[in-house]
């Protein structure tokens, strides 16, 4: 019931009615898996700086179907960031505004269940520019890949200690590992583990 109405308050505060099909029932059986690289790990201050996004319908990753974006920040970026996705700023030089992007974004994810790895921190980023041009945060439905594998692992070895790093799962899954942080790839890789995890017959996903 909460949730019902916190998603009806969040409809209401929509600027562009163009928008209103984010909050139509989910396509069943399509998810868009998205990943983002930041400047820093600040939700509050740091940008976004890429994204990657691809489709999922039913057991395929639609490869045809792929949201890639380089986006110019007006934070500086911070050093760690950098040895993670190894962007530097003049990379991003000729990259778009958030604000050019935010609506392809919307149009491509459309109601779709949104698949991640550490979903929230990405939503949260995404969600800052969302609220600010549309006056809202994505009322997608969520799949968090590192709750289904933490779920999943708890079937096997309760009690015990889950190591939950992304190559770590990759590895226990037997993923093929892709050129990871670079933010698309990271999606391909995540919707991998999504599909073999959805696939197994004991793991449930609600």
């Amino acid at each position: 019931m909460f949730k019902k109405i916190t998603k009806q308050i969040n409809k209401r505060r929509l600027k562009d009615k163009r928008f209103l099909p984010l909050f139509e029932k989910p396509m069943p059986n399509e998810y868009v898996c998205f990943d983002c690289e930041t400047t820093g790990l600040d939700i509050k201050k740091d940008d976004v700086i890429s994204i990657g996004a691809v489709i999922i319908k039913d057991n395929t990753i639609i490869s045809s179907k792929k949201f890639v974006k380089v986006i110019k920040p007006k934070t500086k970026l911070q050093i760690e960031a950098i040895k993670v996705h190894h962007l530097r700023e003049c990379d991003l030089e000729n990259g778009c505004e958030i604000t050019d992007v935010l609506e392809e974004f919307l149009d491509f994810i459309g109601n779709r269940t949104l698949v991640g790895y550490y979903l929230e921190f990405d939503i949260a980023m995404m969600n800052k520019y969302i609220k600010n041009h549309l006056g809202i945060t994505l009322p997608n439905k969520t799949h968090e890949v590192s709750a289904i594998y933490y779920d999943y692992k708890m079937e096997t070895i309760p009690q015990g200690h889950i190591d939950l790093r992304f190559n770590t799962i990759m590895s226990d899954l037997k993923i093929p590992q892709m050129s990871s942080h670079d933010a698309l790839n990271d999606a391909i890789m995540t919707s991998m583990m999504f599909l073999k995890l959805k696939n197994m017959p004991k793991v449930k996903i609600r």
